[in-house]
């Protein structure tokens, strides 16, 4: 119970016990015609209460509404293909410069086609192809669609039936006939597992994620903590702003931060998605990388809905613009991204908009570089944004809100 349902449970109760002196007679109402009164008088102010620190973006996890917990997010793998690219003329800096952190992600950028950038992600499932040659590796091809390639540097093994190894010396992938697998480097650890289940640990941002596959999961930082329990219900906690919130699953929230306290009204957390498969190993076919792509998740730069840059991204927004005239980057491109919840209208316009308010701040910030903004709305997501069956898959929505900046090769 809210402190301000409290107060109006008491003040009902106080209201009730008292005992009238003035009769009915004297004009004056006897305290039982009183007390309905009184008690909607407190009722309502106690809603008015609660209707005010639902808005309290004090109270809020940035990007989010009062109460809102935001989703544990769906990992992705890194692009197989751009493992044993050729990184051509990227500046070293573009991808050592700035450390991915939750939130940000840098990785090289894939352009198969005109205007497609793929920042890294891989499309979990996807069919893979024939593992080649390029004139200084060795290729065995048993002729049933195995094969071993081996390059002094870069080793694949292809058993010809999805299954087979990679390893860089500092990469290492193992993935199995079922889908299931693991991925590790100098700082990312991945498992799929059977049923959508996995985990996720990042030593370089700190970053944990738990898949259950059974619609459970958990995400951690060093600092903020989502639980989700599959039913509903789960909580989030983040313990440098000291904010709490607890969602019962049964269509109410307790938000608590500090001494301040409220009951809001909140959905039950849907369930979390599962991870899929990896994808075969055929597809560590060398790609070469067309550049950088630095990507932001649109949460810790906007509020929910808005696209005013808010001001504890100020820092992360200079931070950027240092790197990029450091590297001396000749030219970029900001791109804008949402999910497809509203209108297709809405959505163009609101990451237009986001895309030029994030040029705008590194302008001012004192970016030399060309710059140039373009939102695509709904229409380029990296993650579904619904599940198979048709129902909402918010870690993905949550993937496809975001701004992107593309660094070309240069």
């Amino acid at each position: 119970m809210s402190a301000g349902l409290a107060a109006a449970a008491a003040l009902t109760l106080a209201l009730v016990g008292c005992s009238g002196t003035d009769s009915p007679a004297s004009g004056s109402q006897s305290p039982e015609a009183q007390a309905p009164t009184a008690t909607a008088a407190a009722t309502q102010s106690a809603q008015a209460s609660a209707s005010a620190a639902a808005t309290d973006s004090a109270l809020a996890v940035a990007g989010y509404q009062v109460g809102e917990i935001p989703p544990v997010p769906l990992f992705a793998l890194p692009d197989l293909g751009l493992l044993t690219a050729s990184t051509g003329s990227l500046t070293p800096d573009l991808t050592t410069g700035l450390t991915s952190r939750p939130g940000i992600t840098v990785s090289p950028a894939r352009c198969d086609e005109a205007g497609n950038l793929n920042g890294g992600r891989t499309v979990v499932g996807a069919d893979g192809s024939v593992v080649t040659s390029d004139g200084s590796s060795s290729l065995v091809n048993d002729g049933e669609g195995a094969a071993v390639y081996d390059d002094g540097t870069v080793s694949i093994v292809n058993n010809g039936d999805g299954s087979g190894t990679y390893d860089d010396g500092t990469t290492s992938i193992v993935v199995d006939t079922d889908g299931t697998g693991t991925y590790t480097d100098e700082t990312l650890s991945v498992v799929v597992g059977e049923d959508g289940a996995g985990t996720y640990d990042n030593s370089a941002t700190g970053e944990s994620i738990v898949i259950g596959g059974d619609g459970s999961g958990v995400y951690s930082t060093r600092t903020v903590s989502i639980t989700n329990e599959g039913d509903g219900s789960g909580t989030y906690s983040d313990a440098e702003t000291g904010l709490s919130i607890v969602n019962e699953g049964n269509g109410a929230a307790l938000v608590t931060r500090g001494a301040q306290s409220v009951q809001v009204d909140a959905e039950p957390l849907p369930p979390v998605g599962s991870i899929g498969s990896f994808p075969s190993i055929d597809a560590a076919q060398p790609v070469e990388s067309c550049g950088t792509v630095i990507t932001l998740e649109d949460g810790i730069l906007f509020d929910f809905g808005s696209a005013e840059i808010r001001a504890d991204a100020d820092a992360t927004l200079e931070e950027l613009a240092g790197l990029l005239n450091e590297a001396g980057v000749p030219a970029a491109n900001v791109y804008g991204h949402t999910d497809s919840i509203s209108d297709e209208e809405f959505n163009q316009t609101l990451s237009e908009q986001r895309a030029q308010a994030v040029l705008d701040a590194l302008v001012q910030d004192g970016v030399t570089a060309q710059l140039e903004a373009a939102g695509f709305g709904e229409t380029r997501p990296v993650a579904p944004n619904e599940n198979a069956d048709g129902s909402d898959n918010p870690a993905g929505r949550q993937l496809n809100r975001r701004v992107e900046v593309y660094v070309p090769a240069f």
